[in-house]
């Protein structure tokens, strides 16, 4: 190719691309020109509607209502607000629009938009304020009809409550005088209403209904709240404070203490709230007086209980009184006699001081029981302290010598005879016992829903044999040969149930944790909630490893591997 071609070529390829770029910025152009006369027809549209034909309607409708000074004052000043409207507002935004046409034809853009956006909000304000003077002509045109309705709909509630009032008079005796008197203040308000709305006197007319709905609604509550509150008031509470009065009477005349639950006071106090609800009431103000009723009920109620508290704490005093004497006369003796024979038993075995100071202490402790349990008994006496208190301080004193009594038991023991197997025997139902007593904690750690048959039974197999032997060490003399067999088959069986106990608790909380887990999954699939269930009642009936397997199972379907992953939360 010549030179001369490509040089050609190069002005055929400039001249192309100058057209190009002419046609696209001409493209351009006109299409910011269409939108701003859009924008501009809108404008124009927005002007137009702010003077709506429902203003002036609305205007006309009140002019004949108008029958004193004040809806001429009204009337005169939407008037005027109207003109504002019309000869102020909306001329100043023609204006403006004829500028954004100047501007527009100028091809100024830049200040042809803010004038826009200053034009836009004109139209704004002038729109609010001929809708909100709409609305306030609209209060005046539209209120007889308005109040007309909630007027009917108040005179058909008033009569239901003086229908209710006249077909029950005997229940609103008490407070008849005021009621009728309100019925004849409500027979004015609507006389009131009606001489008003003659009067277009619509300001006053919303003051009545307002105040008639008022005045209504306090009846109804009254009607529907006064009874009730008259029963409880006039006949529940009195019948239960004669009861409560003449039951206390009887307690304190056969030597309870009730002076810690202030009836009287309390008697005095309710009477006094009864009072100040019934001068309430009879004024129509039962605000809160139901709730207040029902509290003074309920604190009568709780009375009851504090009478059958007293009567079992009584029951429960005079067993321990029983009990707990003969306890520590019978323990005292014991170690008396224990007392008697330690000299013989240190010389016998070759015992140190502190191997037989136990039963000094004992003799001590001994002596500190029988001194508060006098003390108490001396408090009784009195009749100054309540049973409730009583019997609390005869179940601490009760709580001291059962531990006395453990710590006998055990000096017994340890001093009845010092062979070594009954030692060993001795030393190893102490451990059978410790793990035992471990074994019902860990039991009790757990709140097992239900616990399997085959638990009980080896419980109870290993509680028997710790019993067998003890008995065996009682006797005298002791079989060896015995005392073995039982210690080795009570090491057993509470080994099995130590054994069955720790099984049980970690596939019961497996159980828990899988089925918890599991949960989540419940509302997306059915076949998880049907596994789930199943799990649940299996683990309510104690079956454990089966409610485990289910619920693995159930899982399992939306998370494979489930078991591997709920063990290592668990370990975790």
């Amino acid at each position: 190719m010549s030179i001369e071609m490509i040089i050609v070529l190069g002005i055929l390829a400039y001249i192309v691309t100058v057209i190009a770029i002419i046609v696209v910025l001409k493209y351009l152009n006109n299409r910011e020109k269409k939108a701003y006369r859009d924008e501009m027809a809108n404008l124009e549209r927005d002007k137009n509607l702010i003077i709506s034909a429902s203003i002036m309607s609305e205007l006309n409708k009140v002019e004949p209502l108008i029958n004193n000074d004040l809806m001429q004052d009204k009337y005169s000043s939407f008037v005027k607000r109207f003109d504002d409207i019309k000869e102020i507002e909306v001329p100043k935004i023609t204006d403006k629009l004829l500028e954004i046409e100047d501007l527009y034809q100028m091809g100024d853009f830049k200040a042809l938009k803010d004038k826009m956006n200053e034009t836009e909000l004109d139209i704004y304000y002038a729109k609010t304020k001929a809708n909100t003077l709409l609305e306030e002509i609209k209060e005046i045109t539209l209120s007889e009809e308005r109040n007309r309705e909630t007027i009917t709909k108040l005179k058909a509630h008033y009569r239901e409550i003086l229908m209710k009032y006249n077909n029950h008079k005997n229940e609103y005796s008490l407070i008849s005088s005021p009621l009728e008197l309100q019925f004849e203040n409500v027979d004015k308000f609507f006389s009131a209403f009606e001489v008003s709305m003659e009067k277009n006197a619509y300001q006053e007319v919303g003051k009545i209904v307002k105040a008639i709905d008022d005045i209504i609604g306090n009846l109804k509550l009254v009607i529907e709240e006064a009874p009730t509150i008259i029963n409880i008031g006039k006949i529940i509470i009195p019948k239960k404070i004669t009861e409560i009065k003449s039951i206390a009477k009887k307690m304190e005349k056969n030597g309870y203490n009730l002076d810690y639950l202030n009836i009287d006071y309390n008697v005095t106090e309710s009477s006094k709230k009864i009072t100040d609800i019934f001068q309430r009431l009879n004024v129509l103000n039962i605000e809160d007086s139901i709730f207040e009723l029902k509290t003074i009920v309920d604190y009568f109620d709780s009375l009851y209980q504090d009478f059958d508290k007293e009567r079992i704490s009584k029951k429960i005093f005079e067993d321990y009184t029983r009990s707990i004497l003969i306890k520590i006369t019978k323990l005292t003796k014991i170690n008396n006699m224990l007392l008697k024979k330690i000299k013989d038993i240190k010389y016998s075995y070759d015992l140190s001081d502190e191997e037989i100071e136990i039963v000094y202490i004992l003799k001590e402790d001994l002596a500190k029981d029988r001194g508060e349990y006098d003390d108490i008994i001396a408090d009784h006496r009195t009749k100054k302290v309540s049973y409730s208190h009583l019997s609390k301080e005869m179940e601490l004193l009760n709580l001291k010598v059962t531990k006395t009594e453990e710590q006998l038991e055990n000096a017994l023991k340890t001093l009845g005879s010092l062979k070594e197997d009954e030692l060993r025997a001795r030393d190893q139902l102490d451990e059978m016992k410790k793990i035992l007593n471990q074994s019902k904690q860990q039991i009790r750690s757990f709140k097992f829903p239900l616990l399997p048959d085959n638990y009980y039974v080896e419980l109870s197999e290993a509680t028997e044999s710790i019993h067998n032997l003890i008995e065996e060490l009682e006797k005298t003399p002791i079989s060896i040969k015995v005392l073995n067999t039982r210690v080795d088959t009570s090491r057993d069986l509470v080994l099995k149930v130590h054994n069955t106990t720790k099984e049980l608790v970690k596939t019961a909380k497996m159980a828990e944790m899988a089925i918890v887990y599991g949960n989540r999954y419940r509302v997306n699939n059915n076949e998880v909630d049907i596994g789930l269930l199943k799990a649940e009642q299996n683990f309510f009936k104690g079956n454990f490893k089966q409610s485990l397997q289910l619920a693995i199972n159930a899982i399992n379907i939306v998370e494979p591997g489930i078991y591997k992953k709920l063990l290592n939360e668990y370990q975790d």
